[in-house]
């Protein structure tokens, strides 16, 4: 176990697993994580995801971060699954189509008129140490459904997935609801308590 942060001393860095800066942004936001150095994974690198499950993705991605940078690192993994295409698209969401715009038709199509249009959107996070081992890992789903037709801004499928608790969609969201509603929000809170025992932060 780390030992706890003293005054003075150079804050645990942390390496967010991913190149995408808005990514690094709203982990690092929902995790609360003040006292940390966070930062995102270095330039140019792809780490490609393999696994069968969001959990063996983010352990691929964090580990492999965690190994290259010799730092603690976070990965997560995320998809959408709908009940009516039995857990499709699920790890391949991001596969699904080329565009966001491809994916959302395809799904649509794959849905047709079918009444049965729940769905859930489910994250998974895990935390590697510095020599790359996983140590910590959490799981977040936000359970909605699918509309017939986009409403509302957002990238992926996010304007199509209905939050009944937050009488809006997805992409309409706002960044406090998200983190309270939403399947990585649910992950990072999970995970956070054990994160900063870990990193001996207070």
């Amino acid at each position: 176990m780390a030992c706890p942060a003293l005054p003075g001393l150079p804050r645990p860095v942390l390496v967010i697993a991913s190149g995408n800066p808005f990514k690094v942004a709203e982990m690092t936001a929902m995790l609360d994580a003040v006292d940390l150095d966070v930062r995102r994974q270095p330039d140019g690198l792809e780490i490609e995801e393999t696994g069968d499950t969001y959990l063996a993705n983010a352990r691929l991605k964090a580990e492999a971060v965690a190994k290259l940078t010799g730092h603690w690192a976070l990965a997560d993994d995320s998809g959408l699954e709908v009940d009516a295409l039995g857990g499709a698209p699920g790890v391949f969401s991001a596969r699904f189509a080329p565009t966001d715009h491809g994916r959302i038709h395809r799904l649509l199509h794959e849905l047709g008129p079918s009444p049965y249009r729940s769905a859930s959107f489910n994250s998974a996070m895990a935390l590697a140490d510095p020599s790359g081992s996983t140590v910590l890992v959490s799981e977040g789903i936000c359970r909605g459904e699918i509309l017939s037709a986009k409403q509302g801004p957002g990238g992926g499928y996010d304007p199509i997935f209905w939050v009944r608790e937050a009488g809006m969609t997805y992409g309409q969201m706002p960044a406090h609801l998200r983190d309270k509603l939403g399947s990585r929000g649910k992950a990072a809170r999970s995970i956070a308590p054990g994160l900063k025992q870990l990193l001996g932060l207070p």
